[in-house]
């Protein structure tokens, strides 16, 4: 007896075509796979993957569609393989896993089993995002996969080329790296490990598209979140699509709403998402601003998860004591701009979108220069509290005029800038001061320090004094204390907000990024109680009194 089909599936081009489906099994169909279009007939297309071979031959035991003997081969046997990656994976992540040695590393130097474990589904699963919590040694698991698979291009922030071969790859490896100079190719030297910047890379998109780098590792691939549409977005898919190996490291991928993952996982696998269309219409809404918006967050960082192309574990340890305090605003400021913050409100709401636009940029950009400079003699008071009682601080901001109020309200200490108008070679100087105590504070703008390295060994206090959209910025800024290296058993996290101006909007939209980010890299973790404990900042200000006194 002839078993009934219910349409026709054939492969092509990297696609499953499914045609003549029963309008029943239609409407099966798109509720189960929300990808296709509810509005969409005749014709679907998904991408041809392991787990969509796994899921149509499940969907086929009550729905048989006809096909070719080779379409139906290839359907089972990625099928087979999903179910053989899925099984490796779970064994890799199991406490009695047997780790491999990795040949290479200096006497004394090995990754640790974590990082074993996340080495080895690189190397089965060829594609991974690695978001293990700052501190965890995401970089050691880069260099032992550059230690089995070279040549390979490390691609980083400006500012992090030199730590990560100098204090890295030639600190801990024998590996042989050479630093990238410049967008104009030229012949590149023997090496194992070439350092570009995001910067440069894509003056070398010829020399990647030849896929003479077998693996590439992308530092921060937060850069990316923006998508191909950039520069260095579309030199980086150049990138990757022409390597053996992908391997993206950041414990915060996406700095604004959940959509971001689609631009971070189209660099490390293009297919697992699928096109923007599918993705926005399987995972999310249209928000305020005309921004999309993951509906379930929790569930597309479980979808990861299963798909093998994302890793992810907490650091243990005591929790970051965060502490939120109101300071002084001086509102001299805000009344010198209010008649220009009057029009550019008037402005957005009655120009047309081009205009709006801009005009919305503008008066964000106002409100929170308004609100640093307001609040910046207030941030420099809790500083001196710190700094009075010889307490190394690290203190963030934003606005060039914000730092300037601050450098003079702190001019009895030793104070430093670490910010965008630096070159890398004034911030390495910077650091190492920090560190061996040359200076009692740095100055970090908010988002120049992703990935920096050796400040925990000199201070266990920040000070965010300007509030950011991005709520993974404050969680970058807190690992710059909280990872390996810190002496303290605990970092103390202090935010200077106000009432006023545009802190009450920002801290509201930070708790909704906040929680993308949150059901994205960490499903099913739920909301994490904030600890805070203000006991030692009250009797600081107690010894500062007492000391005025004197």
């Amino acid at each position: 007896m002839t078993m009934p089909t219910y349409g026709n599936l054939r492969i092509k081009d990297r696609r499953i075509i499914l045609e003549e489906v029963k309008p029943h099994v239609s409407i099966r169909l798109k509720n189960i796979f929300a990808r296709i279009a509810k509005h969409q007939t005749k014709q679907f297309a998904l991408p041809l993957t392991d787990e969509m071979c796994a899921d149509l031959m499940w969907f086929m035991e009550r729905y048989p569609f006809s096909m070719k003997k080779a379409d139906q081969s290839r359907l089972k046997k990625g099928a087979k393989q999903f179910r053989i990656d899925r099984e490796s994976t779970e064994a890799i992540l199991l406490p009695g896993w047997q780790a491999p040695t990795v040949a290479g590393f200096r006497p004394g130097y090995a990754p640790n089993f974590m990082q074993m474990q996340a080495i080895e589904m690189l190397k089965r699963r060829r594609r991974l995002l690695l978001g293990d919590d700052v501190g965890q040694g995401k970089t050691w698991v880069a260099m032992a996969a550059a230690l089995q698979k070279r040549p390979v291009a490390v691609i980083v922030e400006p500012h992090l080329a030199e730590q990560w071969t100098e204090e890295f790859i030639v600190e801990y490896t024998t590996l042989t790296a050479h630093i990238i100079d410049g967008t104009r190719p030229y012949d590149l030297p023997q090496a194992d490990v070439y350092v570009f910047r995001y910067s440069n890379i894509s003056g070398w998109v010829d020399i990647a598209g030849t896929g003479y780098f077998s693996l590439v590792v992308f530092d921060e691939i937060q850069q990316l979140r923006t998508g191909t549409e950039t520069g260095k977005g579309a030199a980086a898919a150049v990138f990757a699509d022409n390597a053996d190996w992908v391997l993206g490291l950041s414990a915060t991928p996406i700095f604004g709403y959940g959509s971001e993952i689609w631009n971070i996982m189209r660099i490390i696998d293009a297919d697992v998402l699928g096109s923007w269309e599918e993705f926005t219409r399987e995972w999310c809404v249209m928000g305020s601003a005309n921004k999309w918006i993951v509906t379930d967050p929790d569930a597309l960082g479980a979808y990861l998860v299963e798909a093998g192309c994302h890793l992810r574990r907490l650091r243990e340890g005591r929790p970051i004591n965060k502490i939120i305090v109101n300071v002084d605003y001086d509102d001299s400021e805000a009344e010198r701009t209010e008649d220009l913050a009057r029009a550019l409100a008037m402005k957005v709401l009655e120009s047309k979108f081009g205009e709006s636009g801009e005009a919305a940029r503008q008066l964000d950009s106002l409100q929170r220069r308004v609100t640093g400079v307001g609040k910046a003699k207030g941030i420099a008071a809790y500083a001196k509290l710190l700094l009075a009682a010889g307490h190394p601080v690290l203190l963030s901001a934003w606005h060039r005029d914000v730092y300037e109020i601050l450098l003079k309200e702190l001019k009895d200490f030793r104070v430093a800038l670490y910010t965008g108008s630096e070159t890398t070679k004034q911030k390495n100087k910077v650091k190492r001061d920090f560190i061996a105590g040359r200076l009692d504070a740095v100055l970090i703008s908010n988002r120049s320090g992703a990935g920096l390295d050796g400040l925990q060994k000199r201070c266990h206090t920040l000070i965010v004094g300007e509030l950011d959209w991005a709520a993974a910025v404050y969680y970058q800024l807190a690992g710059r204390l909280d990872r390996p290296g810190q002496p303290m058993d605990q970092i103390t996290m202090i935010f200077c907000v106000c009432d006023y101006g545009s802190d009450p909007t920002i801290m509201s939209v930070n708790a909704l990024k906040s929680d993308q980010l949150r059901g994205i890299m960490d499903p099913g973790s739920g909301v994490a109680e904030t600890y805070s404990d203000v006991s030692h900042i009250k009797l600081l200000a107690e010894q500062y009194l007492e000391r005025s006194k004197a």
